[in-house]
């Protein structure tokens, strides 16, 4: 995908936002008709039965007959490509489209070919219904036979050419680094480096604090209302542009520097689940609250470091170059000599070996176990090395 700023007049944001709309009540309508299928009806519409629905649907009303039928199909194609995947057990379930959240389409054939060139910076597309809409070249548009065009929360208009961009080749130096990902460390990486994804200042902030408190108190269908959700839009976009920035920019260093990149093999949607409420034993009926807020102050922290975002990017960038580690002790072994125990690692950034005196960074030793293959699973065994010496338990009673 390359993604350029789109640029569209009034009239023309207008039509774009219009084609949104046509393109989001196909969509939820042909999932309704999915989602009411049982074992005692009829099956649901196949794709051909939905084309021929939307024909009916076009020659009796007319605000949908305004809209573009390419745009409206697509959105059936995309709709029955969704159920395939489900089906294969690829994606998720197919979910609601909602105003404000997904505003989008997308078009395909030859009528994606259709860009011209203004000058050295600008470029237009030819939107059906709509016109020769202007986007900022920033780099080279690449040859798509389809694109997107999308409208966040923030007011901004982007369009994604969909193609396959060429994979980066390996240095050839047979280099190795292991990749710590951490909520205090974003990234430590083997050779030493820690790096820190980027996120709001403290004014920032603090600013969003304050807009928030004053959309706690604002009156729910007002304009107040309105211009405070859209403020607060454009931080977290801010917010989210420069995680996106920062693992471009990483995903491409590493796959560049080094021939194979180990990283930990992290289930990061389980580990950002939210906590089940624990009942409180002292008020019958009650829960407590202390232990999801600080659950849910470690999700956003993971999520905040992109970790799932890292690792996607770099399976696409360096394909067949990238290795997953069992993340089990990583953190409480000894690089050095190979010994294991949670008394090792003293605090969150100070790593001090019971058994030969090692002192280093924790995230930093992880990295180093990470680029080793020194990952000890549930009955030790390593991947890539003999497992590291374990310090024998206490027997136990039950």
């Amino acid at each position: 995908m390359s993604r350029f700023r789109l640029y569209p007049t009034t009239e023309q944001a207008a039509a774009l936002l219009a084609q949104c709309g046509h393109a989001r009540f196909v969509w939820n309508l042909a999932l309704e008709q999915w989602s009411m299928w049982t074992r005692d009806k009829p099956p649901a519409p196949s794709h051909g039965e939905r084309c021929r629905q939307l024909t009916t649907a076009r020659a009796a009303f007319g605000w949908l007959r305004e809209g573009s039928q390419t745009v409206q199909q697509q959105a059936l194609r995309d709709f029955d490509q969704a159920v395939r995947d489900f089906y294969s057990r690829t994606h998720g379930r197919p979910t609601w489209r909602k105003a404000g959240q997904h505003e989008g389409f997308r078009i395909t054939g030859n009528q994606a070919s259709r860009v011209i060139k203004l000058n050295r910076k600008w470029r237009a597309v030819n939107v059906p219904k709509v016109g020769w809409v202007r986007f900022r070249a920033s780099r080279e548009v690449p040859p798509a036979r389809s694109y997107r065009v999308t409208h966040d929360r923030v007011g901004r208009w982007h369009i994604a050419f969909a193609w396959v961009p060429p994979v980066i080749q390996a240095p050839g130096n047979d280099a190795v680094v292991g990749v710590d990902r951490g909520v205090a460390v974003s990234a430590a990486l083997s050779t030493g480096e820690l790096l820190q994804c980027p996120e709001l200042s403290r004014a920032e902030k603090d600013r969003l604090i304050h807009l928030q408190r004053r959309l706690a108190r604002s009156r729910r269908g007002s304009h107040r209302r309105a211009r405070l959700k859209a403020a607060i839009a454009k931080f977290y976009a801010r917010a989210a542009d420069r995680r996106k920035d920062w693992v471009e920019k990483l995903s491409t260093d590493l796959a560049r520097r080094f021939d194979v990149v180990r990283v930990e093999d992290l289930h990061v949607a389980q580990m950002t689940r939210r906590a089940k409420p624990k009942p409180d034993i002292e008020r019958p009926g009650h829960y407590l609250r202390n232990g999801r807020r600080a659950k849910a102050g470690l999700n956003r922290g993971i999520l905040n470091n992109a970790w799932g975002q890292l690792l996607i990017r770099l399976e696409q960038k360096a394909p067949g170059r990238v290795q997953k580690i069992p993340a089990a002790y990583t953190s409480q072994t000894c690089h050095v000599c190979g010994h294991c125990t949670a008394r090792n690692r003293e605090s969150q950034a100070r790593f001090r070996c019971v058994a030969c005196g090692l002192v280093a960074n924790a995230d930093t030793n992880a990295a180093l176990n990470i680029a080793a293959g020194r990952a000890v699973s549930a009955r030790r065994e390593a991947p890539f090395r003999a497992s590291p010496k374990r310090e024998p338990q206490p027997a136990t009673s039950v």
